[in-house]
């Protein structure tokens, strides 16, 4: 199983590899560039280069997050026009770290026609992939519903999915605390089989490329996206058991994005999570 946890580039690419490899992890998640600009980023390739051979030689997977300000459903053309450079900048640095690709949240709208904001998403994703010709893909993460409803029905993500030209360019990544506070994942006994049913039934699993592995500090259902360490949180570890023991998921990066333990180090948190996915 590919568990592992978000780890900083400061140090560099290859260096965040080895930073995994010594966590015992076998996969994790970076930020490609500074997280909370769209400027693009000017990388060095026999850094990206090492990064991408470490991952091959000891089995670890890992994904790019594209940096906060990302928007795919931006309505302002320059907005649109920062996001595409961005995207295709964040795109081209996991391809050379040999990575999965580039997690995006889905998009948030704000105008009178939500119908827009779909569109919106649709144009830009268009922008990003239009000619783009690497293995690393665009990951759609399901959204919490903090603020908004939208993209957090897997009917939205796939949907966007198959409306676009490029959709062998587009797969998703599943956050559990968004699906635990969107109401997607059921707080009901056999909320996971709901889940999974539906997922199986619309084709989501066949595109799912990667987790956010994150409990939720409030109760499910009421739109707040608060990560908190595995099995302490309301989702809790017998919830957390049945997903991971499930075969769509067992194979793929399953990245924490839960709060750093007083250690400094989720290697204890790794261990437990591959503890549940075995009891």
């Amino acid at each position: 199983m590919r568990v592992g946890c978000h780890i900083s580039i400061r140090k560099g690419y290859a260096e965040a590899a080895r930073t995994a490899l010594q966590l015992g992890a076998g996969a994790y998640q970076y930020f490609p560039k500074n997280p909370r600009s769209l400027t693009v980023k000017r990388y060095d390739p026999k850094d990206t280069d090492a990064c991408a051979e470490l991952c091959r030689k000891h089995g670890i997977l890992s994904i790019a997050h594209s940096p906060y300000p990302t928007n795919l459903a931006a309505d302002d053309p320059k907005m649109r026009e920062a996001n595409i450079r961005s995207l295709r900048n964040d795109l081209e640095i996991a391809d050379a770290c040999g990575s999965v690709g580039v997690v995006v949240h889905f998009g948030k709208y704000k105008g009178r026609d939500p119908l827009q904001g779909y569109k919106n998403i649709i144009q830009c994703l268009h922008g990003v992939l239009v000619d783009w010709e690497g293995q690393a893909k665009l990951l759609i993460e399901n959204q919490a519903g903090e603020g908004m409803s939208m993209g957090t029905t897997l009917e939205e993500l796939m949907q966007i999915r198959n409306l676009s030209e490029f959709r062998n360019h587009i797969a998703f990544c599943f956050d559990t605390c968004h699906a635990y506070a969107s109401g997607l994942w059921s707080t009901d006994a056999g909320g996971w089989k709901q889940l999974s049913d539906k997922a199986e039934a619309l084709g989501y699993f066949e595109h799912l490329r990667a987790v956010h592995l994150n409990d939720s500090m409030y109760p499910g259902g009421m739109g707040k996206d608060r990560h908190q360490n595995i099995g302490q949180g309301h989702i809790g570890a017998d919830r957390f058991r049945e997903l991971l023991q499930s075969s769509a998921v067992r194979a793929l990066p399953l990245v924490l994005e839960t709060p750093t333990p007083a250690n400094g180090s989720h290697a204890s948190e790794i261990d437990y999570v591959r503890t549940l996915a075995d009891s």
